[in-house]
């Protein structure tokens, strides 16, 4: 498919110069997957950024986790990453509300930390995947692209 979409914008760029304005506002938004990272570690969230960029993700990064309901209302994401431990916060009940809530439930939410368990699977609320830090880079894009998949 890439193939298809990198020969349209070749022809689009030689025959009517529009090659930018065909690939930003109407082919990418098709490919690329949106995902939000929320994590209180800057270091973290530009080492999760720059993975999932160059893995072909659009990433949305935030460090505050009060302003997740707010991200998700401007940009629905495909995924969301979450850190167990944000500041004063607990990802555990930001996960909760966003797996309880009508308007977020369909969104996978995969927690990450370093030192908590993320809750049974089972769990009302509970995250669609845990990964533990320090993470494989091969597992991060596993779970992210199995879930980004099922969504």
């Amino acid at each position: 498919m890439l193939a298809v979409i990198n020969f349209i914008c070749r022809y689009y760029n030689i025959r009517n110069g529009i090659y930018t304005c065909l690939l930003s506002k109407i082919l990418l938004p098709i490919i690329m997957r949106r995902i939000l990272a929320v994590d209180d570690d800057k270091d973290i969230l530009d080492v999760i950024q720059y993975i999932l960029e160059d893995s072909g993700y659009e990433v949305d990064a935030l460090s505050d986790g009060n302003l997740l309901f707010e991200k998700i209302k401007t940009q629905t994401p495909d995924l969301i990453l979450l850190d167990v431990m944000l500041g004063n916060l607990d990802g555990r009940e930001l996960c909760r509300a966003v797996k309880t809530s009508a308007e977020t439930r369909n969104i996978p939410v995969v927690m990450i930390s370093a030192s908590h368990a993320a809750g049974s699977p089972d769990q009302k609320g509970a995250p669609d995947a845990f990964i533990a830090k320090p993470f494989d880079i091969d597992d991060l894009l596993g779970v992210v692209k199995g879930h980004v998949r099922a969504a």
